[in-house]
């Protein structure tokens, strides 16, 4: 029981059982409210994947201003499932403090000495952002005068993957000791990340960036990793000097499953058409091939290098019509224009001398037809270009919630929906990793 100011009691029990019985009858007529305990906490974070689930991950910040980024770089840690143990250097925390630190990787951070020796317990990777030139000098030079030169050492002698993100002013990254220094930096696990110049500083790259190049490195560990080769978004074909046709793509899909495969440890290389969509972090590997004859001038190139890719998707909208362009430009009101619209090469179908026993994953998209049809199609492709699977899409239901994303049709007939980006990402990996 609780007396209010005025004299008046207020009695706990008895409102708690009215919410209670409130709710229920609320939760009969009409949607579910949101009860008080399920509430989010203030360091909650959104999932976005799991390519860090169960990884164990030593984030060490050092005394460079770029520090303040370490808020936003923990938390794109956790929203990919990493278990983040969080370390600062005496310099680290003249710039950001340890509490901030503590809210965004929801965990204490090591900022001194102690017996428990956290900073040398087995981990999946260690990111060292920002690395001052003053860390990696000591870490070349074996110093140990703190916990987080003593973790660096222990991690050089496990080979336990460290990735370095130098952040400095341009004249000091221009010195020639620290060209000596990052050199230095490549010895087995050991990887840098470095930005390109702005407003004369080598800053850091984005904390999302910086988060995929880590999941890359982690998990190019696991088994099956691959090379992968993906054609996405639209070809444009001129029909003058200033017009031309192009077929509908916004190329999203594909950097969505290309992101998936990278943040998954894959070697990824994207052959990229017109987009509208652009990739939500920087790929390492992207090949510009706008027209329908470069996007296959590219594809061959790449089917014929020495390292060849062991897996293919190509989801492109290829342009499977076009003309010889006018030359020049032809002029306005000049009445109708007549052409003819010549087929090209089925790229699909070029390739298929040319990429061995590699996996092969089509997309098939058909428009006002009936799913058994379209199923129909799926497998005659699979059979007349000895492809693995097909991902099969219905135009219309594409941007429909009411529908599924897609389907995956498999080379041994079986038909699996998917109901969203997450399941398609998965099941075209699934395909390319499992054995043959």
């Amino acid at each position: 029981m609780y007396r209010r100011g005025n004299g008046h009691s207020y009695n706990f029990r008895e409102d708690l059982v009215f919410l209670q019985f409130a709710y229920l009858f609320y939760r009969r007529t009409h949607e579910v409210l949101p009860i008080p305990n399920a509430m989010a906490r203030d360091t909650d974070v959104s999932i976005r994947g799991d390519s860090l689930k169960d990884k164990n991950v030593l984030f060490a910040i050092t005394g460079g201003i770029a520090a303040t980024e370490s808020v936003k770089i923990s938390r794109e840690l956790r929203r990919y499932g990493a278990n983040i143990t969080m370390i600062m250097t005496k310099e680290a925390e003249k710039i950001i403090t340890p509490l901030a630190v503590s809210w965004a990787s929801d965990t204490s951070v090591i900022t001194g000495w102690s017996y428990e020796m956290s900073q040398l317990e087995d981990y999946d990777a260690i990111l060292v952002a920002p690395a001052t030139r003053n860390t990696i000098s000591k870490h070349i030079h074996g110093i140990m005068d703190t916990p987080l030169m003593m973790a660096l050492s222990a991690a050089r002698a496990k080979q336990t993957p460290t990735l370095f993100v130098p952040s400095m002013h341009q004249d000091l990254f221009d010195d020639p000791v620290t060209s000596e220094l990052l050199q230095k930096l490549n010895y087995d696990g050991c990887f840098t990340m470095i930005d390109t110049v702005r407003e004369n500083k080598i800053k850091q790259p984005k904390p999302i960036q910086i988060v995929a190049k880590l999941s890359n490195i982690i998990n190019s560990k696991l088994n099956n990793r691959k090379k992968i080769a993906i054609t996405l978004g639209a070809n444009r074909a001129p029909i003058d000097s200033v017009r031309a046709i192009q077929n509908a793509s916004s190329g999203k899909t594909g950097w969505i499953i290309s992101e998936y495969l990278y943040r998954n440890g894959h070697d990824v290389v994207c052959i990229v058409g017109k987009t509208t969509e652009k990739p939500n972090f920087e790929m390492p590997d992207i090949r510009l091939a706008g027209s329908p004859d470069e996007m296959l001038h590219e594809s061959i190139n790449l089917a014929s290098e020495e390292q060849k890719p062991d897996a293919w998707i190509h989801a492109a909208a290829v342009l499977d019509y076009y003309t010889e362009p006018e030359e020049g430009k032809r002029p306005s009101e000049q009445g109708d224009w007549e052409m003819t619209l010549t087929q090209g090469p089925k790229h699909i179908a070029e390739l298929m001398p040319l990429v061995g026993n590699s996996i092969r994953i089509g997309f098939k998209l058909e428009s006002n037809v009936k799913e058994e049809i379209l199923i129909e199609k799926a497998n005659k492709q699979i059979l007349r270009y000895n492809l693995d699977a097909v991902i099969a899409n219905i135009k219309e239901q594409i941007h429909d919630s009411n529908f599924p994303r897609a389907r995956i049709v498999n080379k041994d007939g079986s038909v699996r929906i998917l109901s969203n980006y997450e399941e398609l990402c998965e099941a075209i990996e699934s395909v390319i990793i499992r054995p043959r």
